[in-house]
């Protein structure tokens, strides 16, 4: 007989900055919403192996969606006609829909690499409307060292490019397997999809001019940063913490800019404590 994995994946319609996107997500397990924000030109199958933990999900609900012009999500209708850039704003706002979509109610918000940096404006910006977040991957400044034109070109594989330039950042103790895995999200990656994300990623989402606002009295803050992260450092990572007041910081050994996908046993290690600490506390 087929095993089928308890996630349950669907589509619906929801409003973004005007207009409709029909997007997808996945879900498994009960109790608080958990909301997981994937990668920079990726998608929400990174957290596939979160969704198919009993240990995680016996006591959160965990939602994953792909950002609309990623996964299986549409685009908005006469996408031809424009060149896709996430900014600050356009992302708070597509993570508040989804939310109020699925009407959750004081959820824990976690992101990788840029969904690292926008939980952290969430936390900012509206600190009782989460639960608590969780920043993998995430600062509040961080610089480019590549030349994003090279993803955005007729005479390269836009996928393949983008796969070349992360896999430098997958730890070299990951299993073959999930390192592989990992990349091949990114080579299915939408034309400019990438590029349009580290507009965020590199810069519109800097604020370390204002991180130091947060207060996690309100909205506890965790940071989680892998040792072989050569994009947002433990340095980065680090720093950020320093600026935010009660925040915890964590370096994960072992393990690169993709935790959760790369090397999810591992990873795991290092998360459940944190899930287990939200839940007793109540963030």
């Amino acid at each position: 007989m087929v095993e089928f994995e308890p996630i349950t994946g669907r589509y619906f319609t929801m409003q973004v900055a005007g207009e409709d996107v029909r997007v997808y997500v996945e879900e498994a397990g009960s109790g608080i919403p958990l909301v997981c924000l994937h990668t920079a030109g990726a998608d929400s199958r990174q957290f596939r192996h979160l969704l198919c933990d009993p240990a995680v999900t016996e006591h959160y609900r965990v939602l994953a969606f792909d950002m609309p012009w990623h996964g299986k999500s549409n685009p908005p209708v006469g996408y031809q006609n424009r060149d896709y850039q996430l900014t600050t704003g356009l992302y708070r706002e597509t993570v508040n829909a989804f939310c109020a979509a699925m009407e959750l109610d004081n959820p824990v918000v976690m992101g990788c690499s840029m969904g690292g940096r926008i939980v952290l404006h969430l936390a900012l910006e509206q600190p009782d409307d989460f639960r608590a977040v969780i920043a993998l991957e995430g600062a509040d400044r961080l610089e480019p060292y590549y030349d994003t034109d090279w993803l955005n070109r007729p005479d390269i594989h836009g996928g393949e490019i983008a796969a070349a330039f992360v896999s430098g950042q997958v730890a070299p103790q990951s299993p073959d397997e999930f390192r592989h895995e990992t990349l091949w999200h990114y080579k299915q990656g939408g034309p400019g999809i990438f590029k349009g994300d580290l507009y965020f990623y590199w810069t519109d989402g800097h604020f370390d001019d204002r991180s130091a606002q947060i207060d996690t009295s309100r909205c506890p803050v965790y940071l989680m940063s892998g040792e072989y992260d050569s994009s947002c450092t433990p340095e980065r990572t680090e720093a950020t913490a320093g600026r935010i007041k009660g925040s915890k910081a964590k370096v994960m050994a072992d393990i690169g800019h993709f935790p959760m996908s790369e090397n999810p046993e591992l990873f795991r290690r290092h998360f459940m404590p944190v899930l287990e600490e939200i839940r007793k506390t109540g963030g």
